[in-house]
């Protein structure tokens, strides 16, 4: 997207973190204060299962994930994502940030930022181990055993280098607390971006 000195790009924020840290409630969250779009990866890989014709099941979406990356390299599904991204964006105004929910690895960040230059941003959400494995346990859809999580954290961090994008973010938050503490914590990051005077629009 072009931008203008009156009329400057609309910032990207990449919500990044392990999983149980709390990633998805914090996109929900932000998308309520920011009113903004958000671009799910997930819904990238979905979308390429239902173009091939197969069942939106957990195992089609894996083999279609791991298909994408080992034929378009670990930043496939970023490539994929950037003209939904830019089509989400093309209605909002300048002071719009659009949310990322899903960015999996530093080949992925530098897909984004090829494209988008320094507009795009991550935001990391921490949190620790004990609370994860609790949240992980009990959650409805995909629950994991604490061996299952470190297992999966391990994978992420070796073989998709997720932990580059986490430890590069721009904004960090930590998600040990109550929903009222993410919100407090959230609206403290957004209130910083918005004012940062070296980022894209910033005031």
């Amino acid at each position: 997207m072009t931008a203008t000195a009156n009329h400057p790009k609309p910032r990207i924020l990449a919500v990044v973190g392990l999983a149980g840290t709390g990633k998805s409630t914090a996109v929900e969250l932000l998308r309520q204060r920011l009113g903004g779009s958000v671009v799910y990866f997930g819904g990238i890989v979905l979308d390429e299962v239902r173009r091939r014709g197969m069942a939106t099941v957990e195992a089609n979406e894996r083999r279609v994930r791991e298909e994408l990356r080992r034929d378009g390299g670990m930043g496939a599904i970023a490539t994929l994502a950037v003209p939904v991204i830019e089509s989400a964006l093309r209605d909002t105004g300048p002071d719009s940030i659009g949310l990322i929910d899903g960015l999996y690895s530093g080949a992925e960040l530098d897909v984004l930022r090829s494209a988008f230059g320094d507009s795009i941003q991550c935001l990391a959400v921490h949190c620790r181990r004990s609370i994860r494995e609790r949240r992980v346990a009990r959650r409805p859809v995909r629950p994991l055993t604490p061996a299952e999580l470190l297992e999966r954290d391990i994978t992420e961090i070796r073989a998709l280098d997720k932990a580059t994008p986490i430890a590069l973010a721009d904004y960090h938050v930590v998600n040990d607390g109550t929903l009222e503490e993410l919100a407090a914590a959230l609206d403290a990051a957004v209130s910083q971006l918005r004012a940062d005077p070296e980022r894209p629009g910033g005031q």
